[in-house]
């Protein structure tokens, strides 16, 4: 599971760090200080898991967890006893007092490791096998094979996911992020929390806005540096 710890405490990231690195299952992707500094990384990068802290400056672990995409998972970090009743709130994993048990630690990520296969399996039953330039959607009982290079862009709404081409679009029970997954990042990008457009269908862009046939998709303020980076090497 790939994961990232936010505290804006040095001594705790640390302490946390170890406490991953003890753990094969684990792979640590980048430390914060800030909640504002993470979310700008967990929407252009694939995490499993947040270790969070929940008092910091600026915006709080609470109210950063209620953002966050739903297929990513937190375990809470926190000095505070008293926050555990609002981690329920927000479908937290668990709750680590500080100074964090090793025994409790491993505990809260066994816990983590489990919801993420649900959570993987869950997806699988409505995206069969991606193969080079193809995918399998389920869509009212049935399977629809989807060529890669038909796809035009693909909209979240809730828990589905709308597959638009040219001339048809196939409706699934599937978040955004986890078909994001499964797609190949050099062609398939992600402008904002709600659409995933494919490159090669672009007619037009400017700074805010890509045009694909008679649609007209905003770039969002998280995704336009890595937008234009990843179209025009910028």
């Amino acid at each position: 599971m790939k994961c990232i710890i936010v505290d804006d405490e040095p001594i705790a990231r640390k302490g946390i760090k170890k406490l991953v690195e003890q753990i094969p299952q684990l792979e640590l992707l980048e430390t914060f200080n800030s909640a504002e500094a993470a979310s700008a990384f967990i929407h252009t990068t694939t995490v499993d898991l947040i270790f969070l802290d929940i008092q910091m400056p600026g915006i709080n672990g609470i109210e950063f967890a209620r953002t966050i995409p739903k297929h990513t998972l937190i375990i809470f970090t926190t000095a505070y006893s008293e926050y555990a009743l609002d981690s329920y709130e927000v479908d937290a994993v668990d709750y680590l007092v500080k100074p964090i048990e090793q025994a409790k630690f491993r505990k809260a990520v066994d816990k983590a490791i489990t919801y993420h296969s649900l959570l993987m399996e869950e997806d699988k039953k409505s995206i069969g096998t991606v193969e080079d330039e193809s995918i399998f959607v389920k869509s009212d009982r049935r399977f629809f094979k989807v060529n890669l290079k038909d796809i035009w862009f693909i909209e979240g709404l809730k828990d589905y996911v709308i597959i638009q081409l040219a001339d048809q679009r196939i409706i699934t029970r599937m978040t955004i992020k986890g078909i994001h997954d499964i797609l190949p990042r050099h062609t398939f990008l992600r402008v904002n929390r709600s659409y995933i457009i494919n490159r090669n269908k672009i007619d037009s862009f400017d700074n805010n806005d890509v045009f694909i046939g008679k649609y007209e998709i905003a770039i969002g303020n998280l995704y336009r540096d890595e937008f234009f980076k990843l179209l025009m090497g910028k």
